[in-house]
Formats: C-alpha cells, structure tokens, sequence
C-alpha cells in the first residue's frame, strides 16, 4: 500500500486558494519623494522608466566613477580630484541643493536630478554585484563620490540630512566626559577644554579610519568619537550600508537571467567598468584646416597611441598587415577625418609588394565597406564601423601569432611593451615603473593614459595655468581617436586655423 502525504494537494481536485494568501500579488509603484540632496541608497527605486532611461542613467554615472577611480590611481589630492569631478558632475550627473530652487525640493528640476542619482546607483549595483572584486571597486568609487558631495553640501542641508538617518550612536553625557576627561583630552588631538567639544560612542570596527590615525579614544570595545569627525563615521556607516546591499543584490542576481531586455545592458556597464567605453562621431574628430592625407600619416603618426603606432610600424616594416590590424587601423584612420580616397591611396602604397590587381581583389572592398560606400542599406546608411573604443579593442579579437592589432598595454610582455616604448621615445624611468605597475593591476588605459600625461606635461600645464581647457577636455581618455585629437591640439596650441582661415584659439 503506498502512503499518503497528507500535506499533498491532489492533482485532481480544484486548489482552493485563501485570497488573503495570494501566490502572486499585483505589485503597486509609487513616485519615491527625495526631499534630501544625498542619499544613502537604502530603499530601491519602484516606478518605471524606460529602457533608454535605464542605459543612458547608468552610463552617465559610469562615467563620473571612472574618472573618481583614475584620479585614485593616479595619486591626485582629494583638492585636486574635486576640481576635476566638480564640472563633470554638473555635466553627466548634476545634483542641486534645495536652497537652489525657491520651491525647495519640490521642484520638478530637483525631483528629475535626485531620480536620476537614485535610479543610476540601483542600475550600477546590479550591473558590478556579480564578482566580489566589481563589488569592491564599485563601493570604493561611490563612497568616494558620496564623501564628494557631502563634503560640498549646503551645512544645514547636511545637518537634516544626517539627523534623518536615526544612527545609533550614543551620545556621551556630561558625568562620563568628567570621568574621562583627561584621557579624551590625550586622545583627541586639537582640543585644549573638554568642553569645546561633543562625543558619540560607536563600536571601534565602525570607525577603521579613525582608529589607524589615533585620532579617537578606545575603551572596552568602544570608540570614542569627537562630533567633528562626524564625516569619518558617516562614510563607514555608507560604505557597511553598500556593502551589505551588494551581497544581498549577488544572491538575487539569477532571478535577472531570464530578461533578456537588462542582462545584456548590465553585462555591457560590468565590462566597461574595466575601461568605460566611448563613441566617437564625425563631430568629435573634426580638426578644420588639419593637413589629413594619405602623405601627412607617416608625420602625424607621432600623435597615435601606442596600439596605431604598432601598427603603423608594423605596416612601415613588414608592407602589409592581417584582417583585423587593416580593420581596427582602417577605422581610426576614417576617425581622424581621412577620407576613402586617401585611405585608399594609403592603403595601395602601403602594400607596395603586390599588384594593384591583388589589391583591387583582396582589399579594396574591405576599405570601402568599413566607410560605407559599399555593402548593405544599413551599411551605407549607417555611413560603415565606427572607429574602435579602448574597450572595444581590449575584450574583442585578441590578436594570435603574426598579428599587431589589440591593445599593447593588454596584449604586450612587459619586456615587449618596454621596448616599444622606449622605441617611441618614454625613457623616463617613473613612467616606466608606472606603466609596469598599471599593466599588473590591469589598468590599461591609465597606463596609456600615464604616457600621454608625460609626453604632453608642457602643453597640458600651460593650458591649466591659462585656463583655456577645463576639466571636460582634460578627463581620462578611453578612445585612439581622443588620443589622437587631444595630442594635435596641445602640440599644435593656437596654430590649427580655423575653417575661415583664423587661427583657432586654444
């Protein structure tokens, strides 16, 4: 006789389900007020936005993080880094304080800017929880940021602010500051009278940073904290927060596998985290009166970035070059502003060893198609490839043996990459070492980014000190064709006419 699971509903009869206990509830979204400038990201955003809302939110704010993440590698002061971030904040990712606007924070301008903030965090959370490095990396650069912002925020603002989070700090009362009076004293550095001064007590793991500098008293477990380090324990209180909100956004990761409209965006945002990824339009690469032809190449190579230069050498050396070194060249070329017919005329007498017959078959068309001149409607409409990013460069078609394309910086030996640039001119040791050091941690556009920094440190200090270029022209480069514009101007400031025939003033 088989025994009966008493528990078990039989398939045959009908599952009377209590209404109060809905499998399934029809959820309800709600508009999320935002009456604070900063957020600590507690609560996720409910109301819908659209798919390019979704995408172009995160990218924005992508943007700002790894510009916050290449001036940590690069040393910067927190002075100089604000003076860096300040006006690309105003530009990708604005956030204005209530005393702004007359209406306060229920201005309609605030309510957009603060939902774009909020939207922008939760969309990145999921893009970097899924490996426990993005996690790392992505609280570091936002507590960063946040510490930016609180840092600049109106003082009663922050103050509301602060109050609104109902930490769980004890406040020390007058008779124990008495009692330990003296020890507060020789514990908190620049306090004179114990009465110039307030303390919370916290648990000491709550306040690392504090505890490194000895700036605060420990006593049975406890940390002793003046309120004039309040930043110190309200940026670890942030950063506890976000990382225990990445944890949980990991586990629920899976349940995202089956939506094929945001696993391929968030896969997207996960990789350019390594190097943000960058589009380059007819626009951006226009330099008026620039002499750019098939015979000027050889003399503006000195402009390239390392990955054209090698296969610009490459090319000069070997007179010829594999599909996807002619294709990645190709398209940055058509990024400088070279036309198809001198692309074409370079090509040919770059190939100098075969005939035109030969090149007329296995070349040409190629050339053609990568502008768009031949191929299909969406081909010719879309005007051919757009010129390779770094990103695109460093995750798609590493090259095999014979090939020059890819990224140097990625694909290079140290020893090999050494000797290229030394071949190109970067002898100083420190750039050297530098390089070395962001190629074993995987930072490849700082790398290159280190190089430019050394060759152009005359030009790029002279336009600083004039204040003829702002943080925008100068933030980190993540394209070959950026590189090769940013170089052009700053070799050539105040020489490159305009299309009247002025000079243009740099």
């Amino acid at each position: 006789m088989i025994r009966r699971d008493i528990n078990r509903i039989d398939p045959k009869r009908r599952n009377n389900i209590d209404y109060k206990k809905k499998q399934f509830a029809i959820p309800t979204y709600k508009q999320q007020e935002y009456p604070h400038r900063l957020n600590f990201y507690e609560v996720p955003p409910t109301a819908e936005i659209t798919l390019e809302q979704f995408e172009q939110w995160a990218i924005d704010r992508l943007k700002i993080l790894a510009e916050l993440e290449a001036c940590s590698f690069r040393n910067k002061t927190p002075a100089e880094t604000a003076a860096h971030i300040t006006p690309l904040l105003q530009m990708y990712l604005p956030l204005s304080s209530n005393t702004s606007s007359s209406l306060g924070w229920t201005d309609e301008r605030l309510k957009l800017e603060r939902q774009k903030d909020h939207y922008s965090h939760f969309i990145l959370r999921l893009a970097f929880s899924s490996t426990e490095d993005l996690r790392r990396r992505f609280a570091r650069v936002e507590t960063s940021l946040f510490k930016l912002r609180f840092q600049n925020d109106d003082a009663s603002e922050r103050q509301t602010f602060v109050g609104s989070l109902q930490f769980d700090w004890d406040t020390v009362s007058e008779d124990e500051k008495r009692e330990l009076g003296a020890d507060l004293l020789a514990a908190t550095p620049g306090i004179r009278k114990i009465e110039e001064e307030s303390w919370f007590k916290v648990d000491f793991e709550r306040v690392p940073e504090l505890v490194e500098t000895r700036r605060v008293l420990l006593r049975r477990g406890r940390a002793y904290v003046p309120i004039r380090e309040q930043l110190s324990m309200i940026m670890a209180e942030f950063t506890a927060r976000l990382d225990k909100g990445l944890e949980l956004t990991s586990r629920a990761l899976p349940r995202l596998d089956e939506d094929d409209r945001l696993t391929p965006i968030l896969n997207h945002l996960s990789k350019n985290f390594a190097t943000p990824d960058s589009s380059f339009s007819d626009s951006d690469a226009a330099l008026p009166g620039a002499p750019i032809n098939a015979a000027s190449i050889d003399h503006l190579s000195q402009h390239f970035p390392l990955c054209m230069k090698n296969l610009h050498t490459t090319l000069r050396k070997n007179s010829h070059l594999k599909h996807f070194g002619r294709l990645q060249y190709t398209l940055f070329l058509k990024g400088i502003g070279l036309s198809l017919e001198d692309c074409l005329i370079f090509w040919r007498q770059s190939f100098k060893l075969i005939t035109d017959d030969t090149f007329n078959k296995e070349y040409r068309y190629n050339v053609r198609h990568a502008y768009g001149d031949v191929g299909g409607d969406s081909n010719r409409r879309g005007r051919g490839y757009s010129p390779y990013s770094c990103q695109k460069i460093l995750t798609e078609h590493p090259p095999g043996a014979g090939e020059s394309h890819g990224c140097p910086y990625r694909h290079f030996s140290i020893d090999n990459l050494t000797s290229l640039l030394q071949a190109t001119g970067v002898n100083d040791r420190d750039v050297l070492r530098g390089v070395k050091e962001d190629v074993e941690k995987k930072r490849f556009h700082i790398a290159c980014n280190r190089v430019f920094e050394w060759a152009h440190k005359g030009e790029i200090k002279k336009v600083k000190e004039d204040g003829t270029w702002g943080a925008a022209e100068l933030e980190t480069i993540v394209h070959p064709n950026t590189y090769f514009k940013r170089s052009y101007l700053l070799k050539n400031l105040g020489k490159v006419p305009k299309k009247d025939g002025e000079e243009m003033e740099m």
